[in-house]
C-alpha cells in the first residue's frame, strides 16, 4: 500500500510514472528472451517467400469462363509445386456419397483409391482428404490432438449450429469419431481428441465435400477420426502438469485415460484434475472531464480454482446395430478473493481507502447421454438419440471497506450479493436416412427438447433503507433489485429435412428446411408465456474445380436461441459500481440471413492450403442494451431488441509447409480477419459498429523428428478500436494487447512426451477506456474517464505424458 501512495502522489505531481509495475523475474527474463529469439530465427527462414509462389490473386472469370479458367489456373499451380515432399501416408480419397465411412465395423468402409503418386499419396474426385497412421509414427504422438497439430490447414473452430451453450442437440459440428457424432453436448467429440491414445486411430479424414451419410451439418470441413478395427486391445494414457505463476505460486494436476476394447464393445474413461489457478492484477486512472486525476486504483484478484471431471464414453455395434452410452460430472467450484486500493484526490490531497470481496463460486454439473443407431440393408439409418443434463452456477459475494482516509483500517461488510442460478436440459431426437436415387438422400427428423432455468437474487447494501435481515448477509436489503424465484421453461420442437445431391463429379448440393416451435413460460417475479414459430431454410453449394481447388457458396436462416438469465434480474460482474442486470420478459430472438462464399486450394502433395471467405449477414431483432428507465432519478437499462443491422466481413488463411526452405516437417500458418458491422445506437441514435474489426494471427511447428523434438510459436494481434459498448450511463471499449505462447517438447524413453510452455510470454493486457456520466449517456454529463489494463503475466507449465 505504500509504494501504491506513493505511485499516485507521483501521478497528481504530474510526474513521469509507469503505470504497471511488472514482476521482477532477472533470469526467467533471460530465459524467456533466449528461447523466443531461437523460435524466431527458425521461424523468420519461412517468411521471406517469394510470393510468385502463392495462389494467382486474379479476379475470377464471368461464368461462362469460369470452369476452363480456374481449372487452367489450378492446374498450372498443381504442376508448378509437384517437387513439394511431405510424409508417407498422406491420401486423396475418391469417395461417392455413399462411400463415406460411418461406423466402425460396417461393410462399406473401405477407402477406394486410384493410382498412387507419391507413397500413398492418390488423387480424389471428391477431394476427401485421407490421413494412414503411418503419416504420423515419426512424431510419436501421443493423443488424436497430437496428430491433428501435424496437418496444415486444419479448422476444428466449427461454424454449424447445435451444441456448446444452444439448446438442445441441433444437426451441427465438424468433428465425427467413427462416422458419428457423441450424444451429448458438455461431454463432446471435441473432449475426447485428449483422450483418445494416437495408437487406437487408423486414419482421419478431412470431408470437405457434402454428404447425406454426414452425421453433422453446417461445416466447411469435417474431421473424421477412425479407430482401428481391433477385436481385444486395451491402453492407458497418464498426463501429469506442473505450472508456475508469477506470484510463485505452483499447481499441479493429472489427467488419466483408458481405452479398451473386447470384441464389439469399446470403452473410454477419463479422470481428470486440471489446474485453473489465476492472480490478476489491475490498474486503473480515473480523469475528470477537466483532465485531472480524481482516482486512482490498484486491484488483484485470485481465481483459485481447480476442475475435476470424470467422464465415460463406451460403445457396442453388433453388425447393423450400434449403442453409444456416455456420462460425465464436473465440479469447478472456487473460491474468488479480490484486493482493491483507492487514492482520492481531493484538494490536492491523497486520500487512501481499501476494499476486500470474498467470492464463493459453486460451479457443478453432470450430463448422460445415449444414441441407438439401425443400419438397413440398402444403407439407410434410423437414428435416436436421448441426452439429459443439469448445471448448477451459485456465488456469494460479500464486499467490505475501510473508512475513507484509513486503507489499513477495520474492514466493513458494505454489500452483500447472492446468485443463484440452476440449468436443465432433457432432450431427445430420431432422424432416418435413406437413399432417394444414386445421387440424392434425405435425412428427416424431430427433436424435442425441455430446458429449464431456475434462478433467484438477493441484494444487501450498507446505503439501503430496510431493516436489516439475516437473508442479505446482515445488511438491508435491496428489495426492488431482488429476483426472489424465477422459474423459465421452454418446451421446443425442431423437425428438419436435409436434401443431399450429387449434381456431377464435382458438384454438389445441400439443402434444408427446418421448423421450430416453442412455448416458453416463465413465473416468479413476471408471469408470461409465449409461443413462436420459425422457418430456417438454407443452401449450401460445392464446386470442385479441380481436385484441389474448391468453391463453396451458400445461404442460410438462422435463429438467435434467448439466454434465459436475461428475462429476469441478474449480478452484473462487468461492472463494480452496477450491482444488476434488469430483466425483460418481452425479449424475443434474433433472426438473421447470412450469406457465404469460400474458396480454398489445397497444395500437391499436402504442402499446404489456402482459404479465403467473405460473408455478409442481414440481422433482424438485433439484442443490445436499452434505456428501461421508469424513473428519472434511477437511470436503468435491460437487454432487448434495439432494431436492425448488418455485419460483413472475410476471413483468410495460409498455412504451409516449409519443405522449399529445407525445413520438411515445419508448418507456418496465417491468419488475418476483418470485420465492419452497423447499427443505430438507441441511445445516442448514431450509427455505430455491433463487434470488433477482427485479429491476425501466426503459428509456426517445427518438428525435428531425428531428434524427438519439437518447438514452436504462436503470436496473435487484435485489430483494436472502432468499437463501443453503449449503456445507459456508461461507453466503453476494450481493447486486447499482442500476445505469444511459446512451446518446446522432447520425446523420451520411446513414448514419454516432456513438453514445456510459456503462456501469456509478453505479460499482453486487457485495457478498457470507460466514461462514465452524471445522469444517462444521452444528457452527455461526463462524470470522469476510466482508464484501465489488467494482465495475469506469463507462466510456465510443465507436462508429461505417455500411453502404456
Amino acid at each position: 500500500m505504500r509504494d501504491y501512495l506513493v505511485f499516485s502522489k507521483n501521478l497528481l505531481a504530474g510526474n513521469r510514472v509507469t503505470m504497471f509495475k511488472k514482476h521482477s523475474f532477472p533470469l526467467k527474463t533471460l530465459a524467456y528472451a533466449v528461447f523466443t529469439m531461437l523460435l524466431l530465427t527458425a521461424a523468420s527462414k519461412g517468411v521471406a517467400r517469394d510470393p510468385d509462389r502463392l495462389v494467382n490473386s486474379q479476379p475470377l472469370p464471368r461464368a461462362g469462363e469460369a470452369f476452363s479458367s480456374l481449372q487452367k489456373s489450378a492446374q498450372g499451380l498443381s504442376a508448378a509445386l509437384q517437387t513439394i515432399n511431405v510424409p508417407n501416408g498422406f491420401q486423396l480419397a475418391q469417395q461417392s456419397d455413399s462411400d463415406v465411412p460411418m461406423a466402425r465395423g460396417n461393410s462399406d468402409t473401405a477407402i477406394v483409391a486410384e493410382e498412387s503418386l507419391d507413397e500413398g499419396l492418390t488423387d480424389a474426385q471428391d477431394s476427401t482428404v485421407v490421413y494412414d497412421a503411418s503419416y504420423f509414427a515419426s512424431y510419436n504422438p501421443v493423443s488424436v490432438n497430437d496428430m491433428l497439430d501435424r496437418i496444415p490447414g486444419l479448422d476444428l473452430g466449427g461454424r454449424g449450429g447445435g451444441g456448446g451453450g444452444a439448446r438442445g442437440l441441433g444437426t451441427g459440428g465438424n468433428l465425427l469419431i467413427d462416422g458419428q457424432r457423441i450424444a451429448g453436448k458438455g461431454n463432446s467429440a471435441r473432449d475426447q481428441l485428449d483422450r483418445i491414445p494416437a495408437q487406437d486411430v487408423e486414419r482421419i479424414e478431412i470431408i470437405r465435400n457434402t454428404s447425406g451419410s454426414l452425421a453433422v451439418r453446417g461445416a466447411g470441413q469435417v474431421v473424421n477420426i477412425i479407430l482401428g478395427d481391433n477385436q481385444s486391445r486395451s491402453s492407458t494414457t497418464a498426463e501429469v502438469v506442473a505450472r508456475h505463476n508469477h506470484d510463485d505460486t505452483f499447481e499441479a494436476g493429472a489427467n488419466l485415460s483408458h481405452s479398451r476394447q473386447v470384441g464389439n464393445l469399446q470403452v473410454l474413461m477419463t479422470l481428470e484434475a486440471r489446474p485453473n489457478y489465476e492472480n490478476r492484477d489491475t490498474r486503473e486512472v480515473r480523469i475528470g472531464p477537466t483532465g485531472d486525476v480524481v482516482t486512482t486504483l490498484q486491484e488483484t484478484e485470485i481465481r483459485d480454482q481447480d476442475e475435476y471431471r470424470f467422464s465415460t464414453n463406451m460403445s457396442w455395434i453388433d453388425g447393423p446395430h450400434r449403442i453409444q452410452f456416455n456420462t460425465l460430472i464436473g465440479d469447478q467450484s472456487h473460491p474468488n478473493p479480490i484486493r482493491r486500493d483507492f487514492v482520492d484526490f481531493v484538494d490536492g490531497q491523497a486520500i487512501g481507502r481499501a476494499e476486500e470481496e470474498q467470492v464463493d463460486n459453486t460451479q457443478e454439473n453432470w450430463e448422460l447421454g445415449g444414441e441407438y443407431e439401425y443400419t438397413f440393408s440398402n444403407n439407410a439409418r434410423l437414428q435416436a438419440l436421448l441426452v439429459a443434463n443439469e448445471e448448477v452456477r451459485d456465488s456469494v459475494r460479500e464486499r467490505f471497506a475501510t473508512a475513507s482516509g484509513d486503507p489499513l483500517g477495520d474492514l466493513d461488510k458494505i454489500l452483500f450479493i447472492e446468485s443463484n442460478r440452476t440449468t436443465r436440459e432433457r432432450i431427445v431426437q430420431g432422424n432416418y436416412s435413406f437413399p432417394l436415387t444414386d445421387a440424392q438422400s434425405l435425412r428427416v427428423g424431430l427433436e424435442r427438447a425441455d430446458t429449464q432455468l431456475d434462478s433467484s437474487l438477493f441484494i444487501g447494501s450498507r446505503s439501503g433503507s430496510e431493516a436489516p435481515s439475516d437473508r442479505t448477509g446482515g445488511l438491508p436489503p435491496l428489495i426492488a433489485q431482488f429476483n426472489p424465484g424465477t422459474q423459465v421453461q421452454e418446451i421446443r420442437y425442431e423437425g428438419f429435412a436435409f436434401h443431399n445431391w450429387t449434381l456431377n463429379e464435382r458438384m454438389s448440393l445441400e439443402s434444408s428446411l427446418v421448423y421450430e416451435t416453442s412455448e416458453i413460460s416463465q413465473t416468479g417475479q413476471f408471469e408470461k408465456t409465449r409461443d413462436f414459430q420459425f422457418w430456417r431454410p438454407s443452401v449450401d453449394f460445392r464446386f470442385n474445380i479441380t481436385d484441389s481447388f474448391q468453391l463453396r457458396a451458400s445461404a442460410q436462416r438462422s435463429i438467435s436461441q434467448l439466454s434465459f438469465s436475461n428475462f429476469a434480474a441478474t449480478q452484473n460482474n462487468d461492472d463494480r459500481d452496477q450491482n444488476t442486470n434488469a430483466g425483460n420478459p418481452e425479449l424475443v430472438p434474433e433472426k438473421r440471413w447470412r450469406y457465404e462464399t469460400e474458396l480454398e486450394y489445397r497444395l500437391p502433395d499436402d504442402a499446404g492450403v489456402f482459404n479465403a471467405r467473405v460473408f455478409y449477414d442481414d440481422i433482424e431483432d438485433t439484442i443490445g442494451k436499452f434505456n428501461a428507465t421508469v424513473d428519472p432519478e434511477t437511470p436503468l437499462s435491460a437487454t432487448g431488441n434495439i432494431g436492425p443491422s448488418t455485419r460483413w466481413g472475410m476471413f483468410s488463411n495460409a498455412s504451409t509447409r516449409l519443405g522449399y526452405f529445407g525445413l520438411r516437417d515445419a508448418i507456418l500458418s496465417a491468419d488475418l480477419a476483418l470485420f465492419d458491422s452497423e447499427i443505430v445506437d438507441p441511445f445516442l441514435g448514431t450509427k455505430q459498429r455491433t463487434g470488433g474489426r477482427g485479429f491476425s494471427s501466426v503459428n509456426f511447428r517445427h518438428d525435428v523428428t531425428d531428434l524427438g523434438i519439437s518447438y514452436g510459436a504462436e503470436y496473435r494481434y487484435p485489430l483494436v478500436g472502432g468499437y463501443y459498448e453503449i449503456d445507459i450511463n456508461t461507453i466503453t471499449r476494450n481493447d486486447g494487447q499482442p500476445s505469444l505462447d511459446l512451446f518446446v517438447q522432447k520425446v523420451l524413453f520411446d513414448n514419454v512426451t516432456f513438453r514445456l510452455e510459456s503462456d501469456n510470454t509478453l505479460d499482453d493486457e486487457r485495457c478498457r477506456l470507460r466514461q462514465r456520466f452524471n445522469g444517462t449517456t444521452i444528457d452527455g454529463d461526463l462524470r470522469w474517464t476510466e482508464d484501465s489494463c489488467s494482465t495475469r503475466y506469463r507462466r510456465l507449465t510443465l507436462s508429461v505424458q505417455t500411453t502404456f
